[in-house]
């Protein structure tokens, strides 16, 4: 199993600091990156084989490479993204279905969260797919939400569902077992060929309606965030600081 990082998007809400850098790299620890935390880890965790699907200003990422490989002892391969900056990652994901296809943790490079996240998922390994969810965050509209039948297989995740509906949300972690890598390629395949608009929760979505099968691990009450905007930021420097 490897770990798998999806940090090729561009992260305008979060200019100045993304004209020059992917959002990944946006500090939130003094010189520490979100991409570091995801890293770190990782690393933590075990999963010291490590790829990383880059984008926009990937020469930014491209360039720190070798420091990442020392300071955290991993060894990292890059995912090429040309289309990073005008589909979503639903397409992103795809193109690192032969690194996914050995089984992979996964985590969104724009997410801080700290290492229990990973232990979690890895304690609860069994499923095809399995996400980390959190059940405790009061939702609203933005929020990736999902829904899970009596017997735990997921039945529907979307960011457009009444909050009420949901059972949590997804945070942007997850496992990818080998024996799901083929059959999930096929539904992101099918997702981004039917619009490159769409996200990866998407595939998600087609490869459970398909009959895999996608499960829940609840994180529990504990401190994360998306930064999508100067706020997530601001949250994400009082988060980070903890770790």
């Amino acid at each position: 199993m490897i770990g798998l990082v999806l940090a090729a998007g561009a992260g305008r809400r979060l200019r100045p600091y993304t004209d020059t850098l992917p959002k990944a790299l946006v500090p939130v620890d003094g010189e520490t990156t979100i991409m570091d935390i995801s890293l770190r880890n990782l690393a933590a965790a075990g999963l010291t084989d490590v790829t990383i699907v880059v984008g926009y200003r990937a020469e930014a990422v491209e360039a720190r490479v070798e420091g990442f490989q020392q300071k955290y002892g991993v060894k990292i391969s890059l995912v090429h993204n040309d289309k990073a900056e005008e589909w979503n990652n639903a397409y992103s994901l795809w193109l690192a279905r032969d690194h996914f296809a050995q089984g992979a943790l996964m985590v969104n490079g724009d997410t801080v969260h700290p290492v229990s996240v990973e232990h979690t998922l890895l304690a609860n390994r069994g499923p095809s797919i399995l996400l980390a969810v959190d059940t405790v965050k009061k939702l609203a509209d933005e929020e990736m939400k999902t829904v899970f039948n009596e017997d735990g297989q997921l039945t529907k995740i979307t960011k457009l569902m009444e909050p009420s509906e949901a059972y949590g949300e997804y945070i942007g972690a997850n496992i990818i077992e080998a024996s799901a890598a083929g059959k999930l390629a096929d539904a992101l395949k099918a997702t981004w060929e039917a619009n490159p608009d769409q996200y990866y929760e998407d595939g998600f979505q087609v490869y459970a309606d398909r009959g895999g099968e996608v499960r829940a691990a609840s994180i529990g009450d504990l401190p994360w965030v998306e930064v999508d905007n100067h706020d997530d930021l601001a949250k994400a420097r009082d988060i980070a600081c903890r770790y």
